[in-house]
């Protein structure tokens, strides 16, 4: 039990009672709705039943402050919360710019025709072993060459592609 509070009401629990719809309307005069007055109201009442009165408070005036308390601690959670949805948003954004994106569809369609120019057999490999994930052992297996003839396709495609990424494509 909180020293100084009475959890039980005692006889102040009549006092609550006739309260009620004063805090009802006072809820409705903070939050301008019927539905939001009375979750204020059921918050009010839950938090004086919990928490208790301080036995020299009048009931009405505390209940009225707890009111306005719990009113102010949900104004202020809801603009955090917008708060946060807001940068969520622009940092959402600024990973999206319009410049990043068009680089990043030149850079690919460079690789692209980069990877189209490849001989056949040095495509195959690096398709393998880089897109699908193939060991070199595997890709070897597949296509049913020695493995050291993966390794040294999967190389001079590589440099192919380091040259003609760097160069523009010529």
């Amino acid at each position: 039990m909180n020293k100084g509070r009475d959890r039980s009401f005692g006889g102040r629990r009549q006092e609550l009672l006739d309260g009620l719809p004063n805090i009802r309307r006072f809820a409705m005069s903070l939050t301008g709705n019927l539905a939001d007055a009375d979750d204020l109201l059921q918050s009010t009442v839950e938090r004086l039943l919990t928490r208790g009165l301080p036995h020299e408070a009048p009931v009405l005036p505390y209940a009225l402050t707890i009111c306005r308390n719990l009113w102010v601690d949900d104004i202020r959670s809801r603009r955090t919360r917008e708060a946060a949805k807001r940068e969520q948003a622009l940092a959402g954004e600024a990973v999206a710019d319009g410049e990043r994106t068009a680089i990043g569809e030149l850079s690919l369609r460079e690789a692209q025709a980069a990877i189209a120019a490849l001989p056949d057999e040095q495509r195959a490999v690096l398709e393998l072993v880089s897109v699908e994930g193939c060991s070199y052992k595997e890709a070897a297996s597949i296509l049913d060459i020695p493995i050291g003839t993966v390794m040294s396709r999967l190389a001079r495609a590589r440099a192919a592609l380091v040259d003609r990424t760097e160069s523009g494509g010529e």
